[in-house]
């Protein structure tokens, strides 16, 4: 988390429409005295997210065993940040972004859980991409979706630490952050376009 007080975040609500909106964390364990990435599709409700790793996966013995802590990181849209923008004379380049952190520990799913998660998952992305009729585990044949699930570890992590960063200028004047936003409306990825929008909301 970012260490100026001006870029925290804790409202639960805001922390969580990024974490559902986004649906894809990189969970961070330790193995063997060294760090451990794995990226994974999650869900969060009530402080508890769900998330499923490959049964071969590094993190999936030490979380399995021990009720092992780990962090969980869902970034959201990001934009370089020019020193030209500011109209300021001595600044230095940056990067304005969204992030969530979420830590603690984290249990193991029996079969039935693991089944559930998948099936929420789904459920979750497919609602979106209608009208294409929802994919769910029932167009697959007999006996596969069984297979499969063999092959993931699915886990419960109990969020202890709940934060984010959400760096958008706020250390700036109102002025300076309205002539960044009209700088990144005229870049043309996505991701500056959404940062613009959102310190315009400061």
């Amino acid at each position: 988390m970012h260490p100026a007080r001006p870029f925290h975040q804790t409202d639960d609500a805001i922390l969580a429409s990024l974490v559902a909106e986004r649906g894809l964390a990189l969970i961070i364990g330790v193995v063997d005295g060294r760090p451990v990435v794995a990226h994974a599709p999650v869900l969060l409700e009530e402080r508890r997210l769900r998330f499923h790793l490959s049964r071969n996966n590094a993190l999936t013995g030490p979380l399995t065993t021990g009720g092992a802590s780990a962090l969980a990181v869902v970034t959201g849209p990001d934009a370089y940040i020019s020193p030209d923008w500011y109209g300021l004379d001595d600044q230095v380049p940056t990067w304005n972004y969204l992030s969530v952190e979420m830590e603690g520990p984290c249990a193991r799913l029996d079969d039935a859980g693991a089944a559930a998660l998948l099936d929420d998952l789904s459920a979750r992305f497919e609602t979106p991409l209608a009208p294409k009729p929802a994919w769910t585990r029932h167009k697959m044949s007999s006996g596969r979706f069984e297979a499969l699930l063999g092959g993931i570890a699915a886990f419960e992590m109990a969020v202890a630490r709940f934060e984010g960063t959400w760096k958008l200028g706020q250390n700036k004047s109102a002025e300076v952050i309205a002539g960044v936003a009209d700088a990144l409306d005229a870049r043309p990825d996505e991701g500056s376009r959404a940062i613009a929008a959102l310190m315009r909301q400061l």
